[in-house]
């Protein structure tokens, strides 16, 4: 063989190695993605966290199997696999900073967030109920109706009429808790929380007895 061709015949090896390493890496990474979630894995991290990594345990503050007892906790139990991945991802940004769970969710690997997202989705979520007769009804209205003197759509047009919400677009919100309703709507109004355009504009025209009664109202949804 010609001396001469040798160089041209390394660089033309060297560049098939590099466009086979690419399309490998790049094989991979669209493999991850499209991975099927692990739910034994994330039933694991949610119920025994991974010290390791300084992931608590979430089942410590969101309940066993998702249903939360702690009113400022959000039940996250038969949530929606998608709005969980969102907010676990929002939570390592600006737009929802939270100092517990900004810190747990930057923790956690992409694989990490589909397996809990997944195992979430799966669980049965524990029924809530109204507690105060006198505004629950105000709550109804608005659910169902929105507030027309001040353009707040209602509610149910994305929520669903039964607080199940749509898939991978609105969460479920049926038999949340009032505190933490109440919460996220205000944190909505103030701008603490700006993770969806659309419910800080709503947020902003809604009293607080408004958001009250909303709150007291999608508890007893089941």
């Amino acid at each position: 063989m010609n001396r001469a061709f040798l160089p041209v015949l390394k660089s033309i090896s060297i560049a098939i190695l590099a466009m086979s390493s690419i399309t490998s890496v790049a094989y991979a990474n669209e493999a991850a993605k499209s991975a099927k979630a692990d739910t034994a894995k994330g039933e694991a991290l949610f119920t025994n966290g991974d010290a390791a990594r300084g992931i608590v345990a979430c089942v410590s503050c969101h309940g066993e199997h998702g249903n939360s007892t702690i009113s400022v906790n959000p039940k996250l139990s038969a949530q929606h696999e998608a709005y969980i991945s969102k907010q676990l991802h929002d939570f390592t940004g600006a737009d929802r900073n939270n100092p517990v769970m900004t810190t747990f969710a930057k923790a956690m690997t992409p694989e990490d967030v589909k397996n809990v997202s997944a195992y979430l989705s799966l669980q049965k979520s524990a029924p809530g109920a109204a507690k105060n007769k006198d505004i629950v009804e105000l709550g109804k209205q608005i659910y169902r109706g929105g507030i027309a003197e001040k353009n707040v759509p209602a509610c149910a047009g994305c929520h669903s009429p039964n607080g199940a919400g749509i898939p991978a677009q609105f969460p479920r919100i049926a038999g949340q808790h009032q505190d933490y309703t109440i919460a996220q709507l205000t944190n909505f109004r103030t701008g603490a929380r700006k993770n969806s355009a659309q419910m800080v504009s709503i947020g902003k025209k809604m009293s607080d007895d408004e958001m009250k009664a909303v709150a007291d109202y999608v508890a007893g949804l089941k």
